[in-house]
């Protein structure tokens, strides 16, 4: 994928549409660890199929530089699709970097229940098991960095048994 630099603003009359092959990205079993790259990973989807992936987010950089190649990520947006069931999954940040925003918990014991759990101060891991905190074939969470030492987090989460918050610390 090529990239191009505008200087001002850019106005497409009817939109930027990002499709076919490129626009999806599997993540193979037997992975087990990956850290994201906004240049390879940002505004996909990522097909998740190892049960027990670690994926690692990159460093909110937000420094204020206009210059080409400015590793500036504010707006890179991730979105994880599972589609291998979570048996131990974890979305992580650097440790510094935290969530805001919120996950719908759908418990897919009870018909119609759903839960919505917003991430502590201090959380910087979104953790599946693939019952209690969700991970179950079909969840999805998009995470999208925002400003300095924020990740907007929200999505759909299917869980099973009593289900508990997907958020914790390091």
């Amino acid at each position: 994928m090529g990239f191009t630099t505008f200087s001002g603003p850019v106005r497409s009359r009817a939109g930027f549409i990002g499709q076919g092959p490129g626009m999806s990205v599997n993540i193979p079993n037997g992975a087990n660890t990956l850290t994201l790259d906004p240049e390879l990973h940002a505004g996909r989807v990522l097909r998740l199929n190892d049960a027990t992936m670690v994926l690692t987010l990159p460093p909110i950089d937000a420094t204020d530089n206009d210059a080409p190649g400015s590793p500036n990520n504010i707006g890179a947006s991730y979105l994880v699709f599972i589609e291998t069931a979570a048996t131990n999954v974890k979305i992580a940040t650097n440790g510094t970097d935290k969530f805001v925003g919120s996950l719908t918990m759908v418990d897919t014991d009870t018909a119609g229940a759903a839960t919505a759990y917003a991430p502590a101060a201090a959380n910087d891991n979104i953790n599946f098991n693939g019952t209690t905190t969700g991970g179950i074939a079909g969840t999805w969470v998009r995470i999208t960095a925002i400003a300095a030492l924020k990740y907007f987090v929200e999505g759909v989460v299917l869980g099973s048994g009593v289900v508990a918050t997907p958020f914790a610390d390091t």
